[in-house]
């Protein structure tokens, strides 16, 4: 009983830890990242909530960080980035490698 009340403490405090992270926006639409350059800063861990509002499968990657995650036309999805150095991280769509590079800038 004890085991399942400190496992349910700290579930929750993960939950509100998760909910006070701070969120960023990236959408990627058949080829095209927007915002193509994401600043945050340094030393901090975020979710980045990735959308495909394109009408074409859609895949976030960076293998600097890597991340990766698949989206069908119009899933929306996160990924947790944890604290970065200062720098620059890039990213890109895989299934639109031609025209959809992006960067992440810690500062």
């Amino acid at each position: 009983m004890k085991v399942a009340m400190f496992l349910a403490a700290a579930l929750l405090s993960m939950s509100a830890l998760a909910d006070d992270m701070p969120t960023y926006k990236l959408e990627l639409k058949d080829g095209v990242l927007k915002p193509a350059r994401l600043q945050v800063p340094v030393n901090t861990k975020f979710r980045l909530e990735v959308s495909n509002t394109g009408k074409t499968p859609a895949e976030f990657e960076s293998t600097q960080l890597r991340k990766e995650k698949v989206l069908a036309p119009g899933g929306t999805s996160s990924v947790v980035i944890l604290p970065l150095a200062a720098g620059e991280y890039k990213f890109f769509d895989d299934f639109h490698m031609a025209t959809a590079q992006g960067v992440i800038v810690a500062k």
